[in-house]
């Protein structure tokens, strides 16, 4: 399945990322840094956690029920979870969405699949990059916070996934469009006022946290 044939991708989009950056400042592997930025996620460390399970139970469940019939991909932010990919008819399109629903923690789904032949890997292989050009300019747009949005891609349409301001949200949309291969923007971002993202992003002092 898709799920897993991105693994074999994660080095070729690493290189793209790399060389994209090249001209900014180093890109620090492993850890929370590219350039000044820091790779702060706004999601909870719960949140992050309970999407990884999301995404490794529904994945699994998802072969265990059409094994290589269907090409499908699982992204999981929030708890809202994104498919994407391509499968044989429209019933296994449904039920594939019904697997997903019934997923522990899951509280909605964003159903993207198509009816219609598995990508080549050439195609995945231009997604794989394209997601990573798109990361790229993410972080080269300085009034907005990369590590802040999800990015997926596939066949050319980018989804764009993340907790953000009404001003980000359309300022990432510029962004991406602007992109060289993108054919078109989903965004599924859950929008938040400024006082709501003043409040998940401030970061008590030292002596605050000692107490």
């Amino acid at each position: 399945m898709k799920t897993i044939r991105r693994l074999t991708l994660a080095t070729l989009a690493a290189a793209a990322l790399a060389g994209a950056l090249s001209a900014c400042a180093p890109l620090v592997l492993g850890g929370a840094a590219v350039g000044a930025l820091v790779a702060v996620d706004r999601r909870t460390s719960g949140a992050q956690l309970e999407d990884q399970g999301i995404e490794l139970r529904a994945a699994n469940q998802l072969q265990a029920a059409f094994g290589q019939r269907a090409n499908i991909a699982v992204d999981s932010y929030n708890r809202q979870v994104l498919l994407t990919g391509q499968v044989p008819d429209e019933g296994v399109r449904q039920t594939a969405e019904d697997i997903v629903r019934r997923v522990e923690n899951v509280r909605g789904v964003v159903n993207e699949l198509v009816v219609g032949a598995p990508s080549t890997f050439g195609q995945r292989s231009n997604d794989a990059i394209l997601t990573t050009r798109v990361k790229a300019a993410l972080v080269d747009a300085r009034d907005l916070s990369a590590p802040a949005f999800k990015v997926v891609s596939e066949r050319g349409t980018v989804y764009l996934m993340g907790r953000v301001t009404q001003r980000e949200a359309e300022r990432a949309t510029q962004v991406v469009r602007n992109v060289g291969g993108v054919q078109k923007v989903v965004r599924m971002f859950e929008v938040l006022t400024d006082d709501e993202l003043a409040r998940i992003t401030t970061v008590p002092s030292p002596a605050s946290r000692s107490r």
